[in-house]
């Protein structure tokens, strides 16, 4: 244990978040830059070294939470990265990006407030880039097999990292015009500065995975070829067919996905575009969903100088304590105020959109929705809670469907689906096509960035089982394992 006292002695302390004042006129990361170094050895103190240690179900990737705390806590952050690098490829990423299940399992928060879980994390692996601790990991031999990844989010950059330094030569192919997938362009600037894909992409490089940007398999390469021309085949193309809203007035100008949105907004920090050609500046902005795609629409509508935003989610508003079906050390559906949500705006919940209003040249103006309760476990209207809200840039942010179908990357391969519409894999992840695999959003659905990590390392160790016959690589996760944060 790092501290027998921590827990007792020592209150939980999160890092600090600029002025609102300040962060909105920019596009930084909103944490005040080290503000966690002063306190977070006393934080990982708190950590009290379970004898079952809940933290590590609660967190898809089996992170060695106590081992690398009591590290921190001695500011061993040479060992501490070491142990944390041991299951997860990308630890900053899930420091900035991930909800923490991991903190919702932690048998401190049966009581009190939970280990800071995520800020000790983020804070090991800050400190690993800084002093020369990350260095590229190159295989000592090559084993004469090529595999080809589809899709460099984060589980196909885990999948290809993993299979590299098993000695794979391994091509990941991504149809934008940059790595990282909704990393890069579905995650605003001020929740993750590009520059943490940027550094991890080049030690990647370093050890041998090479990238193929600008090719979408299914149209502009045929699936077939790529079979000819890899020993196997890695699907990791996400979950990106946005969920939409079939209401009177759809079609009209300023309605858009969000992942319509936000990437012209990322694209213009990256120096691509001077001005995003869907902006908020001076309009008055509506998200339509509660969650944090929705979130990252209202941060990025604050920074475009929108009039107003409002945030519609059709589920009540949760509570801000657990209820009582969903006890510890599950992961509880609790209020949260984000950075955004911190920053402006209004927030309503059990209200449903009817329909949207047009002006005479086809551009939306405004949003007309109503009340809406649950009644015998069906949502329901309530009558006479009709309202119209002004509306001149309305976001859909209500989750994804599947994967995209449209390219013909799903028939070309003649991947089979499961019931809910998703590539189907076995324990192995292993397709009904030989030497052809699935991980993350593809074959799981919609999810969280941990799972995404997860499933591209234990999908690695599938394909290098299917190439050699065995495998040094960790164990994998299996597709039905559950954590305790579903």
């Amino acid at each position: 244990m790092a501290d027998p006292k921590g827990f007792l002695t020592t209150g939980r302390e999160v890092a600090q978040t600029r002025p609102v004042g300040e962060r909105v006129k920019d596009w930084n990361e909103v944490y005040v830059p080290g503000s966690l170094l002063p306190i977070i050895s006393k934080q990982a103190g708190r950590c009290m070294d379970c004898g079952i240690p809940f933290c590590h179900n609660g967190c898809p990737l089996g992170n060695l939470i106590p081992e690398w705390n009591d590290y921190a806590y001695r500011e061993d952050w040479t060992a501490a990265s070491e142990r944390l690098h041991a299951t997860n490829n990308f630890p900053e990423f899930t420091g900035r990006l991930c909800p923490a299940p991991c903190e919702s399992a932690c048998v401190l928060g049966i009581n009190q407030p939970a280990v800071t879980i995520k800020n000790v994390e983020v804070s090991i692996i800050d400190k690993a880039w800084d002093s020369g601790d990350v260095t590229p990991q190159p295989p000592e031999r090559l084993s004469g097999k090529t595999v080809a990844v589809i899709g460099s989010g984060p589980a196909g950059l885990a999948a290809a990292q993993q299979l590299t330094r098993a000695g794979h030569t391994v091509v990941v192919y991504e149809r934008a015009d940059r790595i990282g997938g909704l990393l890069r362009y579905g995650i605003p600037e001020f929740k993750m500065e590009k520059s943490h894909i940027n550094r991890r992409i080049e030690q990647m490089r370093a050890e041998g995975t090479k990238f193929r940007t600008e090719v979408e398999i299914g149209t502009d390469m045929p699936a077939d070829a790529l079979r000819r021309r890899y020993d196997a085949v890695v699907v990791a193309a996400g979950a990106t067919v946005s969920r939409d809203l079939p209401v009177p007035g759809r079609e009209l100008n300023g309605v858009h996905f969000a992942m319509e949105y936000l990437p012209l907004a990322n694209k213009v920090q990256e120096g691509d575009l001077t001005v995003s050609p869907i902006s908020a500046e001076g309009k008055h902005v509506v998200v339509i969903g509660g969650g944090d795609t929705g979130a990252d629409c209202v941060g990025t509508a604050h920074r475009q100088g929108a009039l107003s935003v409002t945030q519609l989610e059709i589920m009540p508003r949760p509570g801000e304590d657990r209820n009582a079906n969903q006890p510890w050390p599950t992961f509880p559906m609790l209020y949260k105020v984000t950075s955004a949500h911190e920053e402006g705006g209004e927030r309503l919940y059990s209200v449903s959109t009817t329909h949207f209003e047009g002006d005479e040249d086809g551009n939306v103006q405004a949003l007309h929705l109503i009340e809406v309760e649950f009644k015998d476990g069906k949502l329901e209207q309530k009558a006479g809670t009709e309202r119209r809200i002004p509306a001149q840039l309305v976001t859909l942010a209500m989750g994804f469907t599947g994967t995209d179908q449209a390219n013909g990357l799903v028939e070309q391969f003649g991947v089979g689906l499961d019931e809910r519409g998703n590539i189907a894999r076995d324990a192995d992840y292993a397709t009904n096509v030989e030497g052809v695999f699935v991980a993350g959003d593809a074959g799981r659905g919609q999810s969280l960035i941990v799972w995404a990590i997860a499933e591209g390392r234990s999908a690695a160790r599938g394909v290098d089982r299917f190439l050699t016959g065995t495998s040094a690589l960790p164990a994998p996760i299996r597709p039905t394992d559950r954590s305790l944060m579903v």
